[in-house]
């Protein structure tokens, strides 16, 4: 299943991205220029949930761990840099490469279009495409276009969260 959402409203390191995100869903809302290096985790609670956020480095070292921290949880987020055209082609591939994995069938992907603040970026319809999410199957599929800098679809990022903290 793929629900685009773009009225409610792993990206590679880039200043006001993954990690100002994952910040902002722990209420830190402090916005950092430096990439992510190696992983870090936050926690946000939430009426009786509490959510780990684990933030993986995108650097290429770091790829061969994503599926060891994607192993048994409830969701996995991949953030991507609409913005960036060129390291398009290769977040597609490290996408399907991680939902690939047998150990991780079945949990569901949540794929946000970063930086949709920006003039030349993707629409939600375009990542779509650009990232072949209609071919990932054995999961629920959903895109939503955010932007860390404006906190722009926040609240729906933590709702989606929730829906499968439980599961």
């Amino acid at each position: 299943m793929l629900r685009a959402e773009s009225s409610l409203s792993s990206e590679y390191p880039k200043p006001k991205g993954r990690r100002s995100y994952c910040r902002s869903l722990t209420d830190l809302a402090i916005f950092s220029s430096i990439p992510t290096v190696g992983f870090n985790m936050k926690r946000l609670q939430r009426g009786h949930v509490t959510l780990r956020c684990w933030d993986l480095g995108g650097q290429p070292r770091f790829r061969p761990m994503w599926e060891r921290y994607c192993r048994n949880v409830n969701a996995i987020v991949f953030i991507v840099d609409i913005a960036d055209m060129e390291k398009l082609p290769t977040a597609r591939e490290e996408l399907h490469q991680l939902m690939s994995h047998q150990t991780l069938e079945g949990i569901p992907l949540l794929v946000l279009g970063n930086k949709s603040d920006l003039p030349n970026k993707l629409t939600v319809d375009e990542l779509i495409d650009a990232m072949d999410l209609k071919k990932i199957s054995h999961r629920d599929v959903s895109c939503y276009g955010i932007s860390a800098k404006e906190e722009t679809n926040l609240e729906a990022v933590i709702q989606w969260l929730m829906k499968y903290a439980n599961r």
